[in-house]
């Protein structure tokens, strides 16, 4: 694990971000941590990102979603990643990747959820892996970091439109004649 001080500083932000509800918080947060995956490639980062952006999503529904017991599940996931954070501070990653895992299971545990977060993960993985596809890493070693296949990667970078990097995107014919012309003038 190459960026433990960083993990445990998002784990803290998260518990506190589920706390008061702020979704948009968990999915900065997550995002910052594929930042830090894409460059260690480290995959305890990997299952922080995807664990909390899963978590932002379900934040962010949980009204449509009617979930009876919420404070009960706020406590429990906060409980789950404190204890985390605790393992993560003592060096026990080990310890430190089943609470996490923990924290997963608790998010299904409440029955009427267990179809939603399963699909949720699932969605989860395939976003991050995009994100760090975008960061550079390989498409056959980002799906292998996340489980998943290359098919649905690719499927789902190839659907993605949205392109903010000026120097990928093309020239039409014409504008390129014209450079052409300008700099042969």
């Amino acid at each position: 694990m190459q960026e433990k001080e960083h993990i445990i500083y998002v784990l803290k932000e998260a518990i506190q971000a589920i706390r008061t509800d702020n979704a948009s918080k968990l999915q900065q947060l997550s995002d910052q941590t594929i930042h830090s995956a894409s460059v260690y490639q480290d995959t305890d980062s990997i299952s922080v990102a995807v664990t909390i952006y899963s978590i932002s999503k379900v934040v962010s529904r949980k009204d449509s979603l009617k979930i009876g017991r919420w404070n009960s599940f706020v406590d429990k996931i906060s409980s789950a990643l404190g204890l985390a954070i605790d393992a993560l501070e003592k060096g026990r990653v080990e310890s430190f990747s089943s609470h996490l895992e923990k924290s997963v299971k608790l998010m299904s545990s409440f029955s009427n959820l267990k179809p939603y977060i399963q699909d949720v993960l699932r969605k989860a993985a395939i976003n991050k892996a995009s994100k760090l596809y975008e960061h550079g890493i390989s498409l056959a070693q980002t799906a292998k970091l996340l489980g998943i296949t290359r098919w649905e990667l690719s499927e789902y970078v190839g659907q993605k439109t949205v392109n903010n990097n000026p120097y990928k995107t093309t020239i039409s014919g014409k504008k390129r004649a014209e450079m052409a012309l300008e700099f042969f003038a």
